[in-house]
């Protein structure tokens, strides 16, 4: 594994805005050794001149847990949920070295602070005991994308992520502790992922996963991120590309979203799986304040 260039931070956490359950984002890592091929986030190497190198140079943010507590014990802070990997996977192979982790964890039990993760990591399962000592005071959310069950075709859209099956071990065992777990199919690739045979495998080992909810999403193409995707659509599928040119150039995306919808009700429906990610958390965080609004990926 290449080693990470380490830089200092102002502050750890990020304010976000949109529909999310969240208004805080904390990531360690600028760049990602996942190099998923959907990767939104390929446009945060820009402005440190490091544009093309998402996925191989990588940046840890040293001084993260010092920023973190800065934050934590301002008499401002509210204990707002504090999203642990937005922009890039906090449990990407650098961290088996760098274990920032743990110290964050500590300051988030320390202040009795509500999280979510998000990861394609199994790597978190080495600060199991961390979350869970969390998990019983506060409210943490464990959610691993999962974009497909097949192997092989993960390798290739996720190349430096561990497989589907040891990321669904993964929620499997936080479903030991208090901490809701999730599934978030997200991005649904037409044409890769949005079959019907996916979507029932995915399904259904999240069900025997024990997940709480299964949140899906179509994949949005813009920017750099555009031109990466189609550039391994030419290298690994080039027949899909005069299909994606169909949907995303000509503007046809709407209706065959609403196709694949179809599918993930039917799966819905069958498996018994929620996408209802809102009321644990306004029961467990927001108490009896106005539920937050947010936005619905698969409805």
């Amino acid at each position: 594994m290449q080693g990470c260039s380490h830089i200092q931070c102002k502050t750890a956490c990020t304010l976000v805005k949109g529909g999310f359950p969240y208004h805080w984002d904390l990531n360690v890592y600028r760049g990602c050794s996942h190099d998923c091929k959907y990767c939104y986030a390929r446009y945060s190497h820009n402005y440190l001149q490091e544009k093309g190198s998402f996925n191989q140079k990588i940046f840890v943010k040293s001084n993260i847990a010092e920023a973190l507590e800065k934050q934590l014990r301002s008499p401002k802070w509210d204990r707002s949920v504090i999203n642990l990997g937005g922009v890039t996977d906090n449990y990407q192979s650098a961290e088996s070295v760098e274990k920032q982790m743990p110290e964050i964890l500590r300051l988030m039990i320390q202040y009795n602070n509500p999280i979510i993760i998000s990861t394609k990591s199994d790597l978190i399962l080495r600060d199991f005991d961390l979350i869970d000592a969390l998990s019983r005071k506060t409210y943490v959310n464990i959610a691993s994308t999962i974009t497909t069950a097949d192997e092989y075709l993960q390798r290739k859209v996720e190349p430096g992520a561990v497989s589907p099956e040891r990321r669904f071990f993964m929620l499997k065992e936080f479903g030991k502790t208090k901490a809701s777990t999730a599934v978030h199919m997200m991005p649904l690739m037409p044409y890769l992922t949005d079959g019907e045979e996916n979507i029932e495998r995915v399904f259904a080992q999240a069900k025997e996963s024990g997940v709480h909810y299964l949140l899906a999403g179509f994949l949005y193409l813009r920017g750099e991120t555009k031109q990466v995707f189609y550039n391994f659509l030419k290298k690994e599928y080039p027949h899909l590309s005069i299909e994606y040119n169909r949907l995303y150039q000509k503007g046809e995306v709407n209706d065959y979203r609403k196709v694949v919808f179809q599918r993930l009700s039917k799966a819905r429906r069958k498996y018994k799986i929620s996408a209802d990610y809102k009321s644990r958390l306004d029961k467990e965080v927001f108490g009896k304040n106005e539920p937050i609004q947010l936005t619905l990926f698969d409805t």
